[in-house]
């Protein structure tokens, strides 16, 4: 794990958005079109030859299960369109190489019409002036306005009181649950869904009872191999304190971390490793093998490792909120959204751009089995999502969800998650103590903070 972020350079350095406006259409668009293709109509696009009348560019950067949910999608609104030629669309790497490419792609005015983007990063794009605002005027032209969306998604779209991005889903950190051994363990109700578990003493004691039951662990989740993850966990439990403060404020130039409040928490995980309630070194397939075999009652994560679980054969699982522990609800999330990067772009092409973001946000429930919980409230409300199972039983989690703190190195897969999850998991493996992690964030984080915006 990499615990120590690179060496930025100080404020006031030269704007590496400056230096990418000279050589964005020169060098990053023939990355991108590699990627696509030369021969491949993306690539025609990007480079300069026109596209068929009517064709939505879309760029995402969805794998696995999600990627295979999208194609369906994709495959519907060409049907709705009557053409194969409708909809021209391009999958990239996640994470840094994404936004890097449709950073580049913009600067040189050759962008997708739309793009998905993390709502903890699409802040980022828009500080950067390279995302179109949405307007009530936009929404209204496919029928739409902002009461359509659930509240905290909405919020988390804006940036400084403009929204720049229309949410597709709210995706949060979860509990994952064995229902033989947690019916042997007695946690589950009359109903066959876990009981209710609220408060630090009962979810010890519910571990502890499954620890006994197992004959192993009560709860996994990955302390190796996967900082985000325990950032998620510990950005959960953090967020759940009362009074809490955010870890940056100020757009990252404050680091306001309460550091008591974060000793404590990672004390709590700590105990839970130490007394063997949890696993100290385990990763994500790991803790997964664990919950599969019976080993563990509780798996922790993104619930988009549903379809992960539901392909192994014979594993009989649920899923619901992760508990509140401490004063109030709260559970790390971020969201997938569309974003209209800025363009020359007239009115027929704006309004086909959101017909195709209004195609996909109607197929919700295709995008809502895949675990994401829908933030389209004809979707999100109706009784079609209400009686999908296990999905349904998180659903709440999208009125409390705890999103990154806005910063330019924060957001999903970001530096900031980074330097959390490297000292949290440290945390976790007993290789650190609670102190000494919040003293080595602090002081990482307050590095990017006397950083100038590279964007």
């Amino acid at each position: 794990m990499n615990s120590h972020p690179p060496n930025p350079s100080p404020r006031g350095a030269l704007s590496r958005r400056n230096l990418l406006r000279g050589g964005a259409a020169a060098g990053g668009l023939g990355l991108v079109a590699a990627t696509a293709g030369c021969g491949s109509p993306l690539a025609a696009g990007l480079a300069g030859t026109p596209l068929n009348p009517g064709t939505v560019t879309f760029w995402n950067l969805f794998g696995g299960g999600d990627g295979a949910r999208l194609l369906l999608m994709l495959d519907e609104y060409r049907k709705q369109q009557g053409s194969p030629d409708s909809l021209v669309a391009a999958t990239f790497a996640w994470g840094n190489p994404y936004y890097t490419k449709v950073s580049l792609a913009t600067l040189g005015n050759k962008p997708p019409d739309v793009a998905v983007a993390h709502l903890t990063r699409a802040s980022n794009l828009a500080a950067a002036g390279l995302l179109e605002p949405i307007t009530d005027e936009t929404l209204a032209l496919v029928g739409l306005e902002v009461e359509d969306f659930t509240p905290a998604a909405w919020e988390a779209a804006s940036f400084e009181g403009q929204s720049y991005a229309i949410p597709m889903d709210t995706h949060p950190w979860v509990l994952f649950y064995g229902t033989e051994v947690c019916q042997q363990a007695g946690l589950l109700g009359a109903d066959g869904k876990l009981a209710r578990i609220q408060g630090l003493e009962a979810w010890e004691a519910a571990l502890t009872a499954a620890k006994e039951t197992t004959g192993r662990y009560g709860a996994a989740t990955a302390s190796v191999g996967d900082d985000s993850n325990c950032w998620r966990f510990v950005n959960t439990l953090y967020s759940q304190r009362e009074g809490a403060a955010p870890l940056m404020s100020e757009e990252g130039q404050e680091i306001t971390m309460d550091d008591d409040l974060m000793v404590d928490t990672l004390g709590a995980i700590q105990r839970w490793t130490d007394t063997g309630l949890m696993p100290k070194v385990v990763d994500v397939p790991g803790a997964e093998l664990m919950l599969s075999q019976g080993e563990t009652a509780f798996f922790m994560n993104g619930e988009w490792e549903i379809t992960t679980l539901q392909s192994i054969e014979g594993l009989d699982f649920s899923m619901a909120a992760f508990p509140q522990l401490y004063e109030k609800p709260a559970a790390h999330a971020d969201s997938h959204a569309f974003v209209l990067p800025k363009m020359d772009r007239d009115a027929d092409q704006l309004e086909r751009a959101m017909g195709f973001v209004h195609s996909m946000l109607e197929q919700g429930m295709t995008w809502a089995e895949g675990g994401h919980v829908p933030t389209y409230l004809p979707i999100f409300d109706s009784e079609e999502y209400k009686t999908l199972e296990p999905q349904a039983d998180y659903a709440e989690t999208a009125t409390y969800a705890s999103y990154d703190p806005a910063a330019w190195y924060s957001g999903s897969g970001s530096n900031f998650e980074t330097v959390t999850g490297s000292q949290i998991g440290l945390v976790m493996q007993g290789l650190s103590t609670p102190e000494a992690a919040v003293a080595r964030i602090r002081s990482q984080l307050e590095t990017y903070a006397r950083t100038a915006n590279p964007l």
